[in-house]
């Protein structure tokens, strides 16, 4: 008789992430809604994960130490992009579970122009990181 591996169910955590120390009050209104938008659904939250750091940054240590677990999670997030400005195919690609979003882009026209936002984001603050560098250089 062949030996099946026991699957593991999947750990739910909720991620929340903020721009800026001044969102701190988004920040825990937007986990607050995440755990119930989980309750709601019946999973039960494991952990809450509240970060602040840019989008754009890719260095972003807790949501690092999230992806590197070694057992099925089932990351809660509000929006897209509080996950990840770029790269969210990647993720739920290569995620050991899954990436519920509770409020998605209704329309591709928005999620076409969510795209040209995180774009131009990415160039504005590319661009002043620039301007910042070169005045410590001065």
């Amino acid at each position: 008789m062949p030996e099946y591996e026991e699957q593991q169910p999947l750990r739910t955590i909720v991620y929340a992430r903020v721009s800026s120390h001044k969102q701190k009050d988004d920040l825990e209104r937007q986990a607050e809604r995440m755990v119930n938008f989980c309750i709601s659904n019946g999973w039960q939250v494991d952990s809450t994960i509240k970060e602040i750091a840019s989008g754009l940054n890719d260095k972003r240590p807790k949501l690092i130490k999230i992806l590197k677990l070694n057992y099925p999670i089932r990351i809660v997030a509000e929006h897209k992009d509080r996950l990840t400005r770029f790269g969210y195919n990647y993720l739920s690609t290569l995620i050991n579970g899954e990436i519920v979003i509770a409020n998605l882009a209704g329309t591709d026209k928005e999620d076409l122009m969510q795209d040209l936002i995180s774009i131009i984001t990415s160039m504005v603050a590319r661009y002043y990181g620039q301007r910042r560098g070169s005045r410590k250089v001065k």
